[in-house]
């Protein structure tokens, strides 16, 4: 398999992070939640992930996510 610099340079960001709280996930969240609220009050806009999933409206969807 060929290596993507993007995919390794993120693979990277993401393991020092994850080092940074010892791979605790609870450490982990607590961060990124502590982050988002700081850009939240910061004044960036914040759009709340759907509560329910959106249902496939194509051929592909529905073939892609078949197998779900």
């Amino acid at each position: 398999m060929l290596n993507d610099e993007i995919v390794d340079e993120v693979r990277a960001i993401r393991d020092a992070h994850a080092a940074k709280f010892n791979y605790d996930l609870r450490a982990i969240y607590a961060d990124l939640k502590k982050s988002e609220a700081e850009h939240i009050a910061a004044g960036h806009p914040f759009i709340p992930p759907p509560s329910v999933p959106p249902v496939p409206d194509s051929v592909l969807q529905r073939t892609r996510f078949a197998r779900r």
